[in-house]
């Protein structure tokens, strides 16, 4: 049984299991990049542990092989186009996902409507030489039952309003979480594919920023979130919302 405005400390698989098709209406989510594969003498190695490179997280370490990546995401998104009506999905086109993300969207091509670029104002230096710097990330909206063309069956946003680039810098963290969305990223989403009273998922938690923007703009969540640090994290924050609803 899934309970609403509830954060799960497990994997998002055992949270969808419990789910009946088209439970959700709206999954907005980041999941994380696969930073830490690094590519040595031209092959993918996950032994590389030099700190310069990206970390991110303090509970796993960012860097699946890369058909496990992909097996992975496949899973997640094939779940995710069964429990939801429209999806949001994040990606980053990074040495550790560049291959499984391409192979992705040639995957779900009919049920990808179109993709929207985030675009941060600036990139990171590349760790390597001769290596582009990232400054964008690429959202991929995508329907359950999607029909050819790009015109959505669900939105909330009037013809000619809604662009497909968004700008907003990435936050660099939050209570120790360094791999934020930021809520403008967050709220454009909720506000452009979801109505009120609307239930809103994100699969990969993290510190709950699409909960609180959901709970900002009346709609139910439920978040999936595996590392018990981050999940209380994140309930810390709604909590905290909460509170200053109740006091205003």
């Amino acid at each position: 049984m899934i309970k609403l405005n509830k954060i799960y400390n497990e994997s998002c698989l055992e949270t969808m299991q419990r789910m009946d098709d088209l439970y959700i209406d709206l999954t907005v989510t980041s999941p994380p990049y696969n930073m830490r594969l690094r590519i040595r003498n031209g092959e993918y190695t996950t032994r590389e542990k030099s700190e310069h490179f990206s970390k991110k997280y303090d509970h796993f370490d960012d860097a699946l092989p890369i058909d496990k990546y992909y097996q992975f995401h496949k899973q997640v998104i094939g779940e995710l186009l069964r429990v939801s009506k429209t999806i949001i999905y994040n990606v980053a086109i990074v040495t550790g996902s560049k291959e499984a993300v391409f192979k992705l969207i040639g995957h779900y091509a009919k049920s990808i409507k179109d993709v929207i670029v985030w675009d941060k104002g600036n990139g990171e230096p590349a760790m390597h030489e001769n290596v582009i710097n990232r400054a964008t990330e690429l959202i991929l909206v995508m329907e359950n039952g999607a029909n050819a063309g790009r015109a959505l069956n669900r939105a909330n946003f009037d013809r000619g309003t809604l662009n497909d680039i968004w700008r907003a810098k990435r936050p660099r963290s939050r209570n120790g979480h360094r791999a934020i969305m930021p809520d403008k990223i967050a709220g454009l989403a909720i506000t452009s594919f979801s109505k009120e009273g609307d239930i809103v998922y994100d699969p990969f938690g993290g510190s709950g920023t699409t909960a609180r923007m959901a709970h900002t703009y009346k709609r139910n969540w439920i978040l999936s979130e595996i590392s018990e640090e981050y999940s209380k994290m994140g309930q810390r924050e709604i909590d905290f919302l909460m509170q200053q609803c109740v006091l205003f």
